[in-house]
C-alpha cells in the first residue's frame, strides 16, 4: 500500500476513534462500557499513529499519539499515558520540535509524580538536545541538562549526572560563566581522581578548569594550577599541565609567539576541540600584541 493508501486509512481510523469517544461519553454508552469503549479509542489512535508513521506524515502521528496519551490520562493509566507522550515526541521532533517538546515534558511531569526519576531524566536530556541542535537556545538546554543531573544524582546515577553537568559546564564556558564552569570541572575532576577507572580523566577538567581560571585572570590560573597539583599530583607530569604552565610564562612575558608555538606545539600531538580552540583564542585576545590566528 503506498503512503497516500497508509494515510487514508489512518484518517479513517482517527475518525472511527472520534466516535468512539463521543459515544462513550453519551449518557447511554457510558452505562454500556464506556470505558471498554474508550479503550478501543486509544488502540485506533495508536494504530493510526504509526500509520501516519509509515507515511512518514510525523505531525499527524505525533497529534494521534497525543490523542492517544489524553485519553488514558483520562481513564488513569499514567504509564501509558507517558509512553504515548513520548511516542508523541519523537514524531514531532522530525516536524515541530517545540510541540516535541511540548509533549516530552507532559511525559517528565507523569514520569516525576510517579517516582520514575531516572526516565523523567533520560527525557529531559532529549529535550536540552532538542534545545542545543534544532531551536538553538543554549539557555534553556542548560536548564533541562541541569534538572537531569539533579534527578541522576537522587537516583545515584552518578556518571549519567555528570555527562550531563560536563555539558552545563561546556556551554557555560562558552557563555562567559567561567566560575559555574570550573565549579563542575572541579567537582567532577577532584570525583574522577578517587577512582582507579576514572583516574585518567581527571587531568582533563583540571586543564578545562585551569583555561576557565586563566579567562579570568592569569593569577587566578596559577592559583588553581598549584592547588590541582598538590591534589592529584599525577596532573604535574600531563601534557596539559604542562601547556598551562607555558602558557602563564608567556602571558607574563606578554610573549604572543611563545604562546602561539606553545598551543601548537600541543595541537600535533593531541588535537584542539573547538571548545579548547575558543578558550586559548580567548585568552590570547587578552594580552596586549596583535592577534593572529593560533595555528
Amino acid at each position: 500500500m503506498d503512503n497516500t493508501g497508509k494515510e487514508k486509512e489512518a484518517m479513517a481510523l482517527m475518525a472511527e476513534a472520534e466516535k468512539k469517544v463521543k459515544s462513550s461519553q453519551s449518557f447511554f454508552g457510558s452505562l454500556f462500557g464506556g470505558s471498554s469503549k474508550m479503550e478501543e479509542a486509544c488502540d485506533m489512535y495508536g494504530r493510526a499513529a504509526n500509520m501516519f508513521k509509515m507515511a512518514k506524515n510525523w505531525s499527524a502521528a505525533g497529534n494521534a499519539f497525543s490523542q492517544a496519551a489524553l485519553l488514558h490520562l483520562q481513564m488513569q493509566n499514567k504509564h501509558d499515558a507517558a509512553t504515548n507522550f513520548i511516542d508523541a515526541g519523537n514524531a514531532f521532533k522530525k516536524a515541530d520540535p517545540q510541540e516535541a517538546i511540548n509533549c516530552l515534558n507532559r511525559a517528565i511531569e507523569i514520569y516525576t509524580d510517579m517516582g520514575r526519576f531516572t526516565i523523567a531524566a533520560k527525557h529531559h536530556v532529549t529535550i536540552a538536545e532538542i534545545y542545543e541542535t534544532e531551536l538553538v537556545d543554549i539557555d534553556k538546554a542548560i536548564a533541562h541538562y541541569e534538572q537531569a543531573a539533579d534527578y541522576y544524582k537522587g537516583e545515584e546515577s552518578i556518571s549519567s549526572a555528570n555527562k550531563c553537568l560536563l555539558k552545563v559546564a561546556s556551554y557555560a564556558a562558552q557563555l562567559e560563566q567561567y566560575p559555574k564552569a570550573i565549579e563542575i570541572y572541579e567537582q567532577i575532576g577532584t570525583h574522577a581522581m578517587d577512582s582507579t577507572l576514572l583516574k585518567y580523566s581527571a587531568k582533563d577538567y583540571f586543564f578545562k578548569a585551569a583555561l576557565c581560571h586563566f579567562c579570568v585572570d592569569m593569577l587566578n590560573a596559577k592559583l588553581a594550577l598549584q592547588k590541582y597539583e598538590e591534589m592529584f599530583p599525577a596532573f604535574s607530569d600531563s601534557r596539559e599541565c604542562k601547556l598551562v604552565k607555558k602558557l602563564l610564562d608567556a602571558f607574563e612575558e606578554q610573549n604572543v609567539d611563545a604562546y602561539t608555538d606553545s598551543v601548537k606545539e600541543y595541537d600535533t600531538i593531541s588535537r584542539l576541540d573547538q571548545w579548547l580552540t575558543t578558550m586559548l583564542l580567548r585568552i590570547k585576545k587578552t594580552m596586549r600584541e596583535d592577534d593572529s590566528d593560533l595555528r
